[in-house]
């Protein structure tokens, strides 16, 4: 029960606090430098298995062990961060490395987004699973 617990806090933080990102953070800068290669509507079926995927991901990684250990909620955050950097890093360097319009704002943006995003979630996944448990 505390997987399901874990799980479903840590992907409807992520979900809720990544609308409001990719809505005010995130969309205007993509907008404005790659704009006509944005779709209208996203891809509700890619963008399920990615998040399906990478908050499964993170509790393998992060969480889990988080509390089969009893580590501190600074530790999820760390852990979370640099999972975050990995996955949102991989994502942004290589698109500057291989597409022309990508550009450093983009990057950073996005980066610091996803690294903020996954550390977040990760803790407060972690935080809700204990307070239920």
């Amino acid at each position: 029960m505390t997987l399901l617990i874990l799980y479903c806090a840590t992907i409807g933080v992520f979900l809720c606090l990544d609308f409001l990102g990719l809505s005010y953070l995130i969309k205007p800068i993509f907008e404005r430098d790659i704009g006509p290669l944005l779709l209208d509507n996203f891809r509700i079926f890619p963008a399920f298995v990615f998040y399906a995927f990478y908050i499964a991901v993170l509790l393998w990684f992060v969480s889990v062990p988080a509390l089969a250990q009893d580590r501190s909620l600074w530790w999820v955050f760390g852990n979370a961060a640099l999972i975050g950097a990995l996955a949102y890093g991989t994502y942004e360097f290589t698109n500057f490395a291989t597409l022309k319009d990508w550009t450093s704002a983009m990057v950073a943006t996005d980066l610091t987004w996803g690294v903020f995003l996954t550390a977040v979630s990760a803790t407060a996944g972690v935080a809700i699973a204990r307070a239920f448990s």
